[in-house]
């Protein structure tokens, strides 16, 4: 578990698959900018156990009274060239949104992703649209580096999203995982 000041971010078992699923599966919680995929259990029990994942991994975004408030993910994508590029993606639920709990989910997985990744980059995308998400990402010192146009059909409409990146140089040391724990892990 990684632990954070007001959240712990814990890996996503697969008991834990049910929950992600009535998660994913509800357009509330995806939110007003993401696409509305619908996933049956037995197709995410099959991602989730798939090799070919991409070395995805799933948390959960724990409150300190071990309450589910959002999902947080990293995964590679494959380039066109033949390289690699890490990227992570979050969800909250509408209620727990605005708290700062995706904040510190963030900033912990940018540590943890440098301290245990061979990694010199760590990418995301959000919708030009929300305002929140470019926020987060932006306390976590991600810049943004670009626009790419109509990219995903959400809700019957074409939308641009925006490609924000963190380098390891501009991370330089952890912001919420101490020495302390990064030891324990």
């Amino acid at each position: 578990m990684l632990e954070g000041k007001l959240v712990n971010l814990r890996v996503v078992e697969k008991e834990d698959l049910p929950l992600l699923v009535e998660w994913v599966n509800n357009p509330e919680f995806a939110g007003e900018y993401q696409g509305m995929r619908q996933f049956s259990k037995s197709e995410f029990e099959k991602a989730f156990a798939s090799e070919d994942k991409h070395e995805m991994k799933d948390f959960f975004i724990e409150k300190k009274d071990e309450t589910k408030v959002g999902w947080i993910t990293h995964f590679y994508v494959l380039h066109p060239a033949g390289f690699r590029l890490l990227e992570i993606g979050y969800m909250m639920l509408p209620n727990e949104r605005g708290k700062g709990y995706c904040s510190e989910a963030t900033n912990i997985m940018v540590d943890y992703l440098f301290l245990s990744k061979d990694t010199m980059r760590i990418q995301a995308i959000t919708d030009v649209r929300n305002l929140a998400s470019q926020r987060v990402l932006e306390k976590a010192g991600f810049r943004r580096e670009g626009t790419l146009r109509n990219t995903a059909f959400t809700r019957g409409v074409w939308a641009n999203d925006y490609v924000y990146s963190i380098i390891r140089e501009e991370w330089k040391e952890p912001r919420i995982l101490t020495k302390s724990e990064q030891a324990a892990n």
